[in-house]
């Protein structure tokens, strides 16, 4: 698995790296984040919902759970899942909001914040988001993205 690097220096400079991670995004695509809280995954995502044209405020949805934006890909409107597992305790919780359901959608790309708690519920196919702090600047997020395929 090939994990390529990236620097940022502003919020504006995040979301951009998301917008042109997106360019390679098609439907059916799993993209999962994980970083501390104020890391900059929402950004990210705002940067890949821009790429896709949605009208939609983009929150993160830490008391929804998951929000559905409504995208563009190419002539045809694309779903776009943007979830937040930062509340889940248990892998029932995880039933009950439907991820099972999300995860499988082959006509939406899926973002799932906090994945680590999906626990094993989670297909081998996905591209993984890490984003941390650089310890010395605030502004500045160290971002390695990877791409893992079913083998």
């Amino acid at each position: 698995m090939e994990v390529n690097n990236y620097t940022t220096n502003s919020e504006q400079e995040t979301i951009e790296l998301g917008r042109k991670f997106a360019e390679d995004l098609k439907p059916g695509d799993l993209v999962l984040f994980y970083g501390d809280l104020g890391s900059g995954k929402t950004e990210f995502i705002k940067g890949i919902c821009e790429h896709f044209q949605v009208d939609e405020l983009v929150t993160s949805p830490t008391f929804t759970i998951m929000n559905q934006y409504a995208g563009e890909f190419g002539d045809y409107e694309l779903p776009i899942y943007h979830v937040d597992l930062y509340r889940i305790k248990s892998k029932d919780e995880l039933g009950e909001i439907g991820l099972q359901d999300c995860l499988f959608s082959d006509d939406a790309i899926k973002l799932i914040e906090w994945a680590e708690k999906a626990h094993s519920l989670l297909p081998d196919t996905q591209y993984k988001v890490k984003i941390s702090f650089d310890p010395d600047d605030e502004y500045k997020r160290l971002i390695d993205i990877s791409y893992q395929k079913e083998d």
